[in-house]
């Protein structure tokens, strides 16, 4: 199959959606198939258009292609401050440099099926409109419900009136798609709950590679990332790894760290970058068990996952089954325990109920007891790690959700729009 990928992040950005949209189409191309990307250039989640790349022009990105992968990165601005509205022209600025490249490579390259990946659903019309123009199915891939994100956690200040407005738009343009997937069972019921049909609506769930993500022996000294962190060999290690944005609630573990300063071993660190970076580090200045470190490369990820005794997950109550925290595939295939704040009848929360530690949303002092008490119990500790093991061999194996996805793509191949 020729396959047309369409959205804001891609590869080599290191978190989150981007990293997903690479693996899959690296996956397909080397499963014979021909995949062309139309995307924006790396700038997640530092909110900043990495060196080597171009936010003005259109590019041929040759140092992520592959046999049967080319890359074409558009126009894209990217906001210093970001606040809801600069946010929004940030994604407009992609939807209306990324519309006729859309249309070009469609006309040129005559793909069996057009996969739009949103966030940014703004990128919608384009997609529809090229596909039925050119009788070519188009498969919508929902990893965020970006709108309704937005007015649940403030970043969009909007009056009652534009709220629905925004929804009835989103459900419309969700209809128009031929397939329309999410990565969890209660996102899929939220398309449907948004007139999405059922034999439409398909779960195709975040994954993780299981081979290259594994447990290592606890508390290895020769761990590269924890050499650099030059820490007491006897330290408890929270790691936190991820986007440091607004949408994690991030604020809560620092809470704990607060409440848990004079345990005598646990240390808590916080990886990664985002839009909240400097406002956290001001919270934490004056905190002595945590410590920052930045994004580190894809070939350090394993270490970096199994540096920690114990995960931190943080979810936001507003953000419940809005997002599935991509960062939790990699968290249960390392081995290591899970301690995360969700509510019960969540998706995360029926993870973590299954096989981590869950606690309630925003609850910095229930967090802080969980934590404490695995820190005290490393049989609890390993067994947690071999239950979120499983879980990942069970569910999350890239080669059994990609399997499945590259059937369900063939069968969109087929559907006449």
């Amino acid at each position: 199959m020729q396959v047309l990928l369409y959205g804001l992040n891609y590869e080599p950005e290191l978190t989150g959606i981007g990293k997903y949209s690479g693996e899959m189409a690296r996956w397909l191309a080397a499963r014979g198939h021909r995949v062309h990307v139309v995307t924006a250039p790396p700038y997640y989640p530092e909110w900043r258009i990495r060196d080597g790349h171009s936010g003005r022009r259109y590019v041929n990105d040759k140092s992520v292609a592959q046999p049967g992968l080319t890359v074409l990165r558009c126009p894209l601005w990217v906001p210093t401050k970001v606040s809801g509205k600069t946010r929004i022209l940030h994604l407009m600025s992609f939807a209306l440099s990324s519309g006729p490249a859309l249309l070009w490579e469609a006309i040129r390259k005559r793909p069996a099926v057009i996969m739009l990946v949103v966030p940014t659903l703004v990128c919608a019309p384009a997609a529809v409109l090229v596909g039925k123009l050119l009788r070519i199915p188009v498969w919508l891939h929902v990893q965020d419900f970006e709108i309704d994100a937005m007015h649940a956690m403030g970043i969009a200040s909007a009056g009652a009136w534009t709220r629905r407005l925004s929804l009835s738009i989103e459900s419309w343009l969700m209809r128009r798609f031929d397939r329309v997937s999410s990565i969890s069972p209660n996102m899929v019921n939220r398309l449907i709950s948004k007139g999405v049909s059922p034999q439409r609506a398909i779960e195709f769930p975040n994954w993780v590679d299981v081979t290259m993500i594994h447990p290592q022996p606890s508390g290895c000294p020769n761990n590269p990332v924890r050499q650099k962190l030059k820490l007491p060999q006897d330290a408890l290690i929270v790691l936190y790894a991820g986007n440091m944005g607004h949408k994690q609630g991030i604020e809560v573990v620092l809470d704990a760290a607060r409440g848990l300063a004079d345990h005598p071993r646990l240390h808590f660190v916080l990886v990664g970058a985002g839009a909240a970076l400097d406002r956290l580090k001001q919270q934490a200045h004056d905190l002595d068990n945590v410590q920052w470190l930045p994004l580190q490369p894809i070939e350090l990820l394993n270490d970096l996952l199994n540096m920690a005794d114990i995960h931190v997950l943080p979810q936001r109550a507003d953000a419940a089954d809005l997002v599935m925290p991509s960062k939790l595939t990699g968290m249960l295939a390392s081995g290591r325990p899970v301690v995360g704040t969700a509510d019960a009848n969540t998706q995360l929360g029926n993870v973590l109920n299954a096989c981590g530690v869950r606690v309630p949303p925003g609850d910095a002092l229930a967090l802080a007891q969980a934590l404490s008490t695995l820190a005290d119990a490393p049989d609890e500790r390993a067994a947690l790690g071999k239950k979120g093991r499983q879980h990942a061999l069970d569910h999350l194996s890239h080669t059994a959700v990609l399997t499945a996805f590259e059937d369900q793509l063939r069968q969109a191949a087929k559907v006449t729009p």
